[in-house]
């Protein structure tokens, strides 16, 4: 009993000894202005926090006396004692640094920054490494607040969708606040790996934080920073990069002292604009010649993307003896489009820094953990985990958000929406179609527009093709839907009537596709020519590229990822087709008519069939991969990370022969390689796809069963990677062998960026080869090169066959990119 007695004692005193004790404190300049998002660190170890937006902070810290160092980018460093709880409540006043030229000859000698950056480019490959492996703690928040919105958008009530989302009535506030923890372990310079410990979103207690500490992974010493995806369309230059002198221009700002050390303050200016490039300030310690903290500045002069300007901030820290670490991130935006204007933040704070052994190379493959469980913390959890305290605001749209959701998500106000939003709208019916969606039970009946789902072309004549789809979520963690699409098509000249029905079935991370009924199908099964140009060409112009039949068919098709991020498909279809011919010759020019071609495409002056009636069955199967082991682990499963290697896929399929009446008897096997947006550092991306194939039995086919490819003979382009931009889409489809390659090559804006007049259309150029090797057509090349502004492009190309040698064409494409 005595024992039992001393074991509580001695725990309850060990507890007492630990007990943490919260300091609080504001972070102010010299004229009492707050510094934002200053560091706070206990000396000689990596317990620290950040002041918020208005300076204030909070840090947990044990009984007794303790050295805190505060440090913010542009003031001097300051250290001082405290003893909680004596000192419960500190305000710590930073004076403005003060950088002491050195006596400098002013000639035309060389500015000494280029001296000191010279050294730090050097030291650059060993800092890169230098720390070894390691695990953090890291905190990340994030904030949007919208400054200005119009009271109307596209006609559109933005007061009334202000007042939905938490605005204030000038249509201000808080669009989006979130924090998360995570600890991180890291092996530099690649090795990566993020487990999310909390996540808290203002309004939205089911979701998970946008944050990722892999995304603020900001490292200058690193040659390039891609920061934000789409930010820009080449990767940032690192100021001390191997090549930096290139690209930058530098001066001498001078020097300060801090405990002990020299930091040399050095402005940093691109040479060029248009240019990835930062400006601003670099900070180095002399002799060291390592990092000591940035303040960057990113604007339209920097070719960013979806934002006018970026301001970055990183403070490094002296954790232990000559290893220094991040303590801080600071990532300020501002964007504005379309009479909206938005601001915002995001920062981490990294403490509680322990340095390992090198971990198993395995441990890196799960790249981010999140468990279901993350954005269940409570809010006691959150006030005493915080690292940055909340601002007034903050606090406020924490509080209004959680109830607006509550209330949101209430029947009756769900309800209340279904009933505004599911009213039928005769004009809105006939050209964008009608959606029904009962949010509560989570289920939408979609019915499509009514004049966008006519069309023409000469077979059918004018034609519906008219299709509703049925969606119900089966739960809300998953994100798993159960859904049912259906569509009638009639041909008013030719007179039929089809229609098929279709429906997708998942269980688990499997997923069963069951379709069938009638259709009316393009030959090329490719889909290059979209439905609605060759109407328009058809009605115009008298050019009734497509070319079409009808099948009735049944299908069941199944598709897993297998561990290994290995995926199979498997696909078995009975149908039975039938060739069309035309049934109109109906343009809006009259003279237009004589130029409409038969419905076969290798003989386009006769209507004649150019295959009899047959049934077929066939089983495809289908493996692909691309050696991607890592992964991000979500609550809804296993996500595989795009790999830096290309992606090989073999398909094989079989038409058998006797089953099911079937008439065909073939076996073909493709293969193929293909990589999109391979990057090239500074110098673009490139994309390419190689696939080869053969009918090594083809003893019973029918046009449908050949090999198609992505063909083009008009003006618009729908482009996929394995578009040619001048080949018939009929004419060169093959039973036998084939050898098809594409390649791409993004010049990223490298030439472009440098004409003033041009570079603040941000252009991007391009040069593209296309290949393709059949029996029947030999050897046929393409060439493009072309510019592209966002998902819009204008390209010239030229084609030429070594079965037609004087039949070379050149050709104007404007293309909309869908790779």
């Amino acid at each position: 009993m005595n024992r039992i007695v001393t074991l509580i004692f001695f725990l309850f005193t060990n507890i007492a000894v630990a007990q943490q004790l919260t300091l609080k404190g504001s972070i102010r300049d010299a004229d009492g202005f707050p510094i934002p998002f200053a560091t706070i660190v206990k000396e000689g170890s990596s317990i620290g926090t950040s002041a918020n937006k208005e300076g204030h902070f909070n840090l947990s810290l044990p009984e007794g006396r303790h050295q805190l160092s505060i440090s913010a980018v542009g003031y001097k460093q300051k250290t001082i004692t405290v003893k909680p709880p004596q000192h419960d409540s500190l305000i710590i006043h930073l004076d403005g640094e003060i950088y002491t030229l050195q006596e400098v000859v002013i000639g035309n000698r060389e500015d000494p920054a280029y001296s000191i950056i010279r050294k730090a480019i050097k030291k650059r490959p060993y800092y890169l490494k230098e720390t070894g492996p390691y695990h953090a703690h890291v905190y990340i928040k994030g904030l949007q607040r919208l400054i200005k919105a119009p009271k109307k958008f596209f006609g559109v009530d933005m007061n009334e969708i202000g007042e939905e989302i938490g605005l204030d009535s000038a249509r201000k506030g808080i669009i989006y606040l979130s924090e998360s923890e995570s600890k991180i372990t890291v092996n530099p310079p690649k090795d990566f790996k993020e487990e999310m410990i909390s996540s808290k979103i203002s309004g939205d207690n089911k979701a998970f934080s946008f944050n990722r500490a892999s995304e603020l992974q900001l490292n200058f010493y690193e040659n390039y920073q891609h920061i934000v995806e789409g930010l820009s369309n080449r990767p940032f230059i690192s100021p001390i990069a191997d090549n930096a002198l290139a690209y930058y221009r530098y001066q001498y700002l001078g020097t300060a002292e801090e405990k002990g050390k020299t930091i040399i303050k050095i402005k940093v200016i691109p040479k060029r604009k248009a240019e990835p490039l930062y400006k601003g300030n670099i900070y180095i310690i002399e002799g060291e010649w390592r990092i000591h903290s940035v303040n960057f500045l990113l604007d339209k002069e920097s070719s960013i993307n979806f934002v006018d300007s970026l301001n970055l901030k990183q403070l490094y820290t002296e954790v232990t003896e000559n290893k220094w670490m991040p303590s801080n991130i600071q990532l300020d935006f501002k964007a504005g489009l379309l009479g909206f204007q938005v601001g915002g933040y995001f920062t981490a704070i990294y403490q509680n820094y322990t340095f390992i052994d090198a971990p198993d190379k395995r441990l890196f493959r799960e790249v981010l953990s999140i468990s279901g469980d993350v954005n269940k913390k409570d809010s006691l959890y959150w006030a005493k985990n915080r690292p940055v305290p909340l601002s007034p605001e903050e606090q406020k749209d924490y509080i209004a958000k959680d109830s607006l959701y509550r209330f949101h998500q209430s029947k009756a106000y769900l309800d209340s929406i279904d009933r505004k939003n599911n009213r039928f709208k005769p004009l809105t019916f006939l050209t964008s179609g009608y959606n029904y969606r009962n949010r509560y039970k989570k289920e939408s009946i979609r019915f499509n527009g009514l004049l966008t789902s006519m069309l023409f072309n000469s077979v059918e004549g004018l034609a519906i093709n008219y299709g509703i789809n049925y969606n119900r979520q089966l739960d809300s963690g998953l994100n798993r839907y159960f859904r049912i699409n259906g569509r009638i098509r009639y041909g008013f000249a030719n007179k039929h009537l089809n229609g098929i029905v279709s429906t997708d079935l998942p269980v688990k991370n499997q997923t069963f596709v069951l379709s069938g009924g009638r259709d009316v199908l393009d030959l090329n099964n490719q889909g290059s020519l979209p439905t609605l140009l060759n109407s328009l060409y058809t009605l115009f112009v008298g050019e009734n590229y497509q070319k079409l039949y009808e099948k009735t068919f049944a299908s069941i098709a199944w598709s897993n990822t297998l561990p290994g991020n290995i995926k199979i498909s498997l696909q078995a279809e009975w149908s039975n087709r039938h060739w069309l011919p035309n049934a109109s010759g109906f343009t809006f020019r009259d003279r237009n008519s004589n130029k409409l071609t038969s419905n076969n495409p290798l003989q386009p002056d006769a209507d004649v069939p150019l295959f009899t009636d047959n049934k077929s069955t066939k089983v495809r199967v289908g493996l692909s991969y691309d050696f991607s082991n890592r992964y991000a682990m979500y609550p809804t499963g296993k996500r595989y990370l795009v790999s830096k290697y290309p992606t090989f896929g073999i398909q094989y399929t079989k038409g058998i022969k006797n089953v099911l009446g079937s008439d065909v008897d073939y076996d073909l096997l493709t293969t193929s390689v293909q990589k999109n947006n391979m990057g090239l550092g500074l110098y673009g991306k490139v994309s390419f796809s190689v696939s080869a194939g053969s009918f090594f039995n083809n003893k019973q086919l029918f046009y449908p069963d050949y090999k198609h490819f992505n063909g083009n003979r008009i003006l618009l382009v729908d482009q996929q990677l394995s578009s040619f931009l001048a080949l018939d889409y009929y004419q060169y489809s093959t039973p036998s062998n084939f050898v098809e390659a594409h390649m791409e090559y993004n010049l990223g804006g490298m030439f472009v960026s440098k004409v003033p007049l041009l570079r603040k259309l941000k252009l991007e150029e391009l040069i593209g080869l296309h290949y393709l090797h059949t029996s029947e057509l030999s050897n046929y090349s393409e060439l493009h090169v072309g510019l592209q502004w966002k998902m819009i492009r204008l390209m010239y190309a030229h084609s030429r066959s070594a079965a037609q040698p004087l039949n070379q064409t050149n050709t104007l494409r404007i293309a909309l990119k869908l790779f």
